[in-house]
């Protein structure tokens, strides 16, 4: 199953966050098979490819909670 999920970036109490489509059995900073969007939670920048996010929910790919949350709040999914 695919999972669209954060893989963690930055340094050591500085997060960034990948948002990425890979496999729901991979760790999480495992192989991706995509990169979607980037968000820094400090600066409270997002950067999504809403088009390609669309892409992969249409061929089944499920967010993580999360991430469900952050399309949410950016209006890319509708409640």
């Amino acid at each position: 199953m695919l999972k669209i999920r954060f893989k963690r970036c930055g340094k050591k109490g500085q997060p960034t966050y990948r948002i990425v489509v890979m496999n729901s059995q991979s760790c999480r900073d495992g192989k991706t098979l995509q990169e979607l969007g980037f968000y820094n939670p400090i600066t409270k920048e997002i950067k999504l490819d809403i088009k390609e996010i669309v892409q992969q929910l249409k061929n089944g790919a499920q967010p993580t909670k999360t991430v469900k949350n952050l399309l949410l709040k950016t209006q890319v999914l509708v409640n």
